[in-house]
């Protein structure tokens, strides 16, 4: 896949174009049954990092998009900071995957979708508000129809299952 021209896009192409990238993965958590969350770390333009949610396919409660992205990251440098590193995420992050940002040290967190039952990012609450020594940049909203509807037609398939 060619590398678009970022030098030459619009305000927000950028954003949208990983965003675009992380709900190509939230699609892919949802033939396990896995809510479809997907997540990138970009450093440079470049995506080091990438992951979907397979807690049920992994049978884990960890492995949320935003740890799973974040982990590959790590393997990819060989290290823990993540310094000069975005996280595009389809869905707000939730307290436990705002804590590893945090730890990572990751610069800039661009989601799409809020999440008021338990994100951690403004919606039911704002982590980043305490006085911890790293407050990572925040965006809102980019795609967020998108990454909103991708939720709501698995929530919508899995009620009408039951």
């Amino acid at each position: 896949m060619q590398t678009p021209d970022f030098g030459a896009m619009r305000y927000g192409e950028r954003e949208e174009y990983f965003m675009r990238q992380a709900l190509q993965l939230a699609q892919k958590a949802l033939p396990s049954g896995d809510i479809p969350v997907g997540a990138v770390v970009v450093r440079e333009n470049e995506i080091i990092g990438a992951g979907c949610n397979t807690r049920e396919a992994q049978g884990n409660a960890l492995h949320h998009a935003e740890i799973v992205a974040i982990d590959a990251a790590c393997r990819r440098t060989g290290n823990w900071r993540l310094s000069g590193c975005e996280l595009f995420v389809t869905l707000e992050p939730c307290p436990m995957c705002a804590g590893a940002i945090l730890n990572a040290r990751i610069d800039h967190v661009i989601y799409g979708a809020a999440d008021e039952k338990a994100g951690c990012l403004g919606s039911l609450m704002n982590l980043y508000a305490f006085p911890f020594n790293h407050r990572p940049l925040i965006r809102a909203g980019v795609l967020e129809p998108e990454c909103r509807q991708i939720l709501q037609n698995f929530f919508l398939q899995l009620r009408n299952r039951l």
